[in-house]
């Protein structure tokens, strides 16, 4: 297993996402496991705004092997993600493209 792959699966497995349950099989909660946060290293989220989502299992994957691929936390990558998105609808504006 790749090291990008070893880090995606590590992601996914903290996420504590339920599994689809078997048809035929009564539905049942399922524990969520709890896990201590690490404090953050000097870091400070005075002044900082929390935006999150609610996104399905393929999108979950994708975060995940985004971050490993990239070296980046969520905050990174979602930092990232709106800086090419702004970056591209700016140009479509001023080429008319918009």
């Amino acid at each position: 297993m790749s090291r990008a792959a070893a880090k995606a699966n590590d992601f996914l497995s903290k996420m504590n996402l339920a599994q689809p349950e078997p048809e035929g099989s009564p539905a049942r909660a399922k524990p969520v496991a709890e896990t201590p946060r690490p404090a953050r290293a000097g870091g400070s989220r005075a002044g900082l705004k929390h935006i999150g989502a609610y996104l399905d299992r393929e999108s979950v994957e994708k975060v995940a092997l985004l971050r490993a691929r990239l070296d980046l936390d969520n905050s990174q990558l979602i930092e990232l993600a709106i800086a090419r998105l702004y970056a591209d609808e700016s140009a479509k504006r001023k080429f008319g493209d918009a």
